[in-house]
């Protein structure tokens, strides 16, 4: 196998806190350490599949230098499936291939990582993935970063959403992200003492619900706060924005927050609004433990690059960033444990 001269990098999916710490870090280490060549590729696997002048450019140490404090990614994202048709997965090979890309570096969550695990698996592409998800539901690793960004967000949201309530005297349903797993609804239900958390691992009961609000009323406090997830259900289906499907099949969460508002209101008599989080939850600054953390990722990950450890992902397990196999990270979605539900529901009402 030829020897690594140039390694791409690229994050696919929902941006996170924290992208520009690991893309820091691998330059940092790749180029300025192991000297290798580093390009960065823009907007995730699109482009790779359909790259146009500039989608993939060389990335040196001085370009990455200060962008740790910044959100989002300076390399892009999208969430491009070079699985969706046929013969597009050996366009991406063909393209690394024509501008030297020996290596890849793929910084996402569940559909990126699949991706570079089928590429791996099928084409021999050397490849070490990173996880990237605000959601935290990827089970190979303890944390991933831009989490605890979006909890401390979504906490502050409803610290700041409370003092509205209590002096309108309203419910207010706070919509917060999470398709599958409630990590994020469960983490700032809990700092933020809401009334009430919904998540998507436990069948909301919306008569206890209501009546805990109207005991509330009895007792002379007649509003709270509601936090739920949006991949919350009332029946079998989701509550979407939109019948259309992303190129990984997904639809477009959205309404939980109104659905919910509306039915307190109809079953408690108490004025109910609701507020939608959405996308305020992935910007901005990321904070210090996900600055650290997905420093951490990068530098293992460079690591991983220089070792030959292909087809693997960095992960925390504990203190430590250790490898697993990208089989092993996509295999299943880390969901919420009913005893730390459990645990929440203690501080409801």
């Amino acid at each position: 196998m030829a020897e690594v001269r140039r390694v791409g990098m690229l994050t696919g999916g929902g941006d996170a806190p924290g992208l520009n710490g690991v893309i820091r870090a691998v330059t940092m280490k790749c180029a300025g350490e192991y000297g290798y060549d580093v390009a960065g590729i823009r907007l995730g696997w699109k482009g790779l599949l359909d790259p146009k002048e500039g989608d993939i450019f060389p990335l040196k140490v001085d370009d990455v230098r200060y962008i740790l404090q910044e959100g989002g990614t300076i390399l892009g994202s999208s969430r491009t499936n070079p699985y969706k048709r046929e013969g597009d997965a050996e366009k991406v090979v063909r393209n690394m291939e024509q501008n030297g890309i020996d290596a890849l570096v793929a910084i996402g969550g569940d559909d990126t990582l699949g991706v570079a695990r089928r590429l791996h698996d099928e084409f021999g592409i050397r490849v070490v993935g990173c996880p990237k998800t605000i959601d935290n539901d990827l089970s190979a690793t303890d944390t991933t970063f831009g989490y605890d960004t979006a909890v401390s967000i979504a906490t502050e949201a409803i610290d700041r959403i409370r003092t509205t309530a209590k002096s309108h005297e309203r419910i207010i349903v706070v919509e917060i992200m999470g398709r599958h797993a409630g990590w994020i609804t469960w983490g700032a239900g809990m700092a933020g003492a809401a009334n009430v958390t919904l998540i998507p691992e436990v069948e909301p009961d919306l008569d206890a619900v209501a009546d805990l609000f109207k005991k509330r009323a009895e007792r002379g406090e007649p509003w709270g706060i509601v936090a739920v997830s949006e991949g919350v259900t009332i029946g079998e289906e989701y509550i979407t924005q939109t019948a259309e499907r992303d190129e990984f099949g997904h639809v477009r969460l959205g309404g939980i927050g109104e659905t919910l508002a509306g039915e307190l209101k109809e079953r408690t008599g108490i004025d109910t609004r609701h507020v939608v989080l959405g996308h305020l939850q992935r910007g901005g600054t990321p904070t210090a433990y996900d600055r650290i953390l997905s420093t951490r990722y990068g530098l293992r990950a460079a690591e991983a690059v220089r070792d030959g450890e292909w087809g693997k992902m960095v992960a925390l397990r504990g203190n430590d960033i250790v490898l697993v196999s990208l089989a092993e990270a996509t295999e299943e979605t880390k969901t919420v444990p009913r005893e730390l539900y459990d645990d929440l529901a203690t501080f409801f009402g």
